[in-house]
């Protein structure tokens, strides 16, 4: 297994870190750095706010708010990286059959718990991409579909994050009028 370079953060948003973003290195340096970045940039939009403004909803009859967002990336991280990849049986955070909208729909706690969930997911999601010899390596519990590499799997995280990143900007700007990269 390669050894990652050291995380190295710039300030480029309101103040906050974010990684900086290679020109070259492997595809794992890559593809981990970027994500790392969106990671990074969904934290930097929520930074200073308060709980109501985190928990605040985009539009009517939309239930997008920050907070459900940072839950929702709570689960993704979990579905795709524990579950599915390392095969560990967990149940979802804030899924289910019956409701699955609950990462949304279920604003109850403090968002500053619902962050301290995500950055716990985040961190076991990077302990197991770096325990990973390569990115050919197949989920051990795929549940539908078929086999899925490592790689596809960290492309999917990237595009999930940039996805939402944008919901964030909109959101953020509705909060408190602030807009940035």
């Amino acid at each position: 297994m390669t050894q990652q370079p050291p995380r190295s953060f710039s300030p480029q948003w309101q103040g906050s870190d974010r990684p900086e973003l290679p020109r070259t290195g492997t595809e794992r340096e890559v593809l981990t750095a970027y994500l790392d970045w969106h990671r990074a940039t969904l934290e930097a939009k929520c930074a200073g706010l308060t709980a109501a403004q985190l928990s605040g909803r985009a539009a009517a009859p939309s239930t997008l708010s920050l907070h459900g967002l940072v839950r929702h990336l709570a689960d993704v991280e979990r579905w795709w990286l524990r579950v599915q990849f390392a095969g560990e049986d967990l149940p979802l955070l804030h899924y289910s059959e019956d409701d699955p909208d609950q990462d949304f729909d279920d604003l109850d706690g403090d968002p500053a718990e619902a962050f301290a969930v995500w950055r716990g997911e985040v961190e076991r999601a990077r302990e197991i991409v770096d325990r990973a010899a390569t990115l050919d390596e197949l989920a051990a519990a795929p549940r539908s579909g078929g086999p899925i590499q490592l790689r596809a799997i960290l492309v999917k995280l990237v595009a999930e994050y940039a996805r939402h990143n944008g919901h964030a900007d909109l959101l953020r700007e509705s909060a408190d009028g602030a807009v940035g990269v």
